[in-house]
């Protein structure tokens, strides 16, 4: 009976420890589930457990730095704080011929050290070494590697101040440990990559959103100034932004006035809905010329039009496109002014373009027309039709009637 006791015992102690460990890797589970954007959490209770399970009054982790170069300590547990003060201060190099700590990481293995102070590993000229014997106290010592896709990014250190290895169990369970340590490390950096990429896109939306809106409330600018511009016009206001029209600026411009002839009177005596049906008539074929021969702002009011060339819409010759369209006026106008009157409404047609004198005279003459730049369809066949049209117009917009024979 007392054997069966005593082979009990082993048993029990067995049994414990696994189900310490089991607890212990549970617990860090957790805490990976729970930390997806932070790995201090995860390295803490990692360090921790291993401390106590393995009977290391000392435990650390360090990462591999950007460059390659160094490692430095991203956790630690149980150390003096003048000794990771001084690991921080002075990170070691990734030398494998003079740290085992590096030869775990550059060769992707465990290395278990036994006794640190070993005169063949201890060298008196290393000062990591010696601080590490010196202010801890440190004598035996395991490295467990980091390995992420093949290639080390850190490692698990464990450290006794006693010449104690080490044995089977223990280092499997901080090949575990280390282990765990790299799903939370990769965890971290999934979570941040996915949390760039997040906040890129949000910034891209965002970025997308201002464009679209700063294209619709263009296009709703252009839409309300097309109800009062040409869509020439309105489009070149849209384009030199919101002062660049209203800059003080000299430019040669043409200037073209019209209208119609009896109008007034023809109000007076016609059904609102004549009046409206004519102006809409009216405007339609003027307003077709007027962007046919790049008009720039065009004014209307009732049955008067003015017309500016070369501003803000540019043009080679905007006195030659005045006469031009004064002349495609009157044309229109003539066959216009006909129809009326067999509606038996006395109407007529008055234009004047007006840009550079030379220019204009220049243009008229070569129509053969004289130099005056009134002009009217032939509608006034009716005796006294015209003078009837033209009482109390100023001479110089009387009407040119017939080419100078």
């Amino acid at each position: 009976m007392a054997r069966a006791g005593n082979e009990a015992t082993p048993r029990t102690r067995q049994a414990g420890a696994e189900r310490a460990r089991e607890t212990a890797l549970r617990e860090i589970l957790r805490v990976i589930s729970t930390s997806r954007h932070d790995e201090p959490p995860v390295f803490d209770v990692i360090l921790e457990n291993a401390s106590r399970l393995c009977h290391a009054p000392m435990a650390a982790l360090v990462t591999i730095s950007a460059d390659g170069r160094h490692y430095q300590m991203a956790a630690e547990h149980g150390a003096k704080p003048e000794f990771v003060r001084f690991l921080k201060d002075n990170p070691p190099e990734l030398d494998p011929e003079r740290y085992a700590a590096a030869r775990a990481m550059v060769n992707a293995e465990t290395v278990h050290v036994h006794d640190l102070a070993d005169p063949d590993l201890y060298g008196a000229s290393d000062r990591i070494r010696i601080q590490s014997t010196v202010l801890e106290g440190i004598r035996t010592s395991l490295y467990v590697p980091l390995v992420l896709e093949g290639r080390s990014i850190g490692c698990i250190g464990l450290w006794r101040r006693i010449v104690a290895p080490f044995d089977d169990d223990e280092i499997a369970l901080v090949e575990t440990f280390a282990s765990q340590a790299v799903i939370a490390i990769e965890n971290v950096r999934q979570f941040k990559a996915l949390q760039k990429r997040t906040e890129e896109f949000q910034a891209l939306n965002a970025e997308l959103e201002s464009r679209v809106a700063s294209h619709v409330a263009e296009i709703e600018r252009i839409g309300r100034l097309r109800r009062f511009l040409s869509p020439p016009v309105a489009d070149a206001v849209v384009q030199a932004g919101e002062d660049g029209l209203l800059k003080s600026h000299r430019a040669f411009v043409a200037i073209l006035f019209a209208d119609i002839r009896g109008f007034t009177a023809f109000c007076e005596a016609a059904e609102p809905g004549e009046t409206i049906d004519l102006l809409h008539t009216y405007h339609e074929e003027m307003g077709a010329l007027l962007r046919e021969y790049g008009a720039g702002v065009d004014q209307r009011t009732g049955d008067g039009i003015m017309a500016i060339f070369n501003d803000p819409l540019p043009c080679d010759d905007p006195a030659g496109n005045a006469v031009r369209l004064a002349l495609a006026m009157r044309a229109a106008m003539a066959r216009l002014c006909a129809g009326w009157k067999r509606l038996g409404h006395r109407l007529g047609f008055g234009v004047s373009p007006s840009g550079a004198p030379e220019a204009v005279a220049a243009m008229m003459m070569e129509k053969g027309l004289k130099t005056g730049v009134d002009l009217e369809p032939e509608a006034e066949e009716e005796e006294g039709f015209e003078e009837d049209l033209h009482e109390g117009i100023p001479e110089q917009f009387l009407t040119v009637e017939k080419p100078v024979s």
